[in-house]
């Protein structure tokens, strides 16, 4: 039996209007959503206009990609495209590097 792989999917050009809730049941179109979070501001709680939807399949994944990508969500047009892995940060956040 095939080995089912959940994939994660980077949303684009999000309204700061979407909501997780919207994402996922936007995205829900294309099969089963396993998680979709919108990235908040920490410091204004308003949307960063991005966030990350994670499809329960490879499959389910690309087709998310083919129906929404260019398509609009909330008065914006979406770019989605696979995740990329998350790149090691050098800097802390505290202060300068010497």
């Amino acid at each position: 039996m095939e080995e089912v792989n959940k994939k994660k999917l980077y949303v684009g050009n999000l309204s700061y209007n979407t909501t997780n809730e919207g994402l996922s049941s936007h995205f829900s179109q294309a099969g089963t959503v396993a998680e979709a979070i919108v990235i908040m501001d920490k410091m204004t709680g308003r949307s960063k206009g991005f966030g990350f939807v994670e499809m329960s399949t490879e499959e389910e994944a690309k087709k998310a990609v083919e129906m929404f990508d260019g398509k609009e969500l909330d008065g914006r047009e979406l770019r989605v495209n696979e995740a990329r892995p998350m790149q090691k940060r050098f800097n802390d956040g505290g202060g300068f590097n010497n």
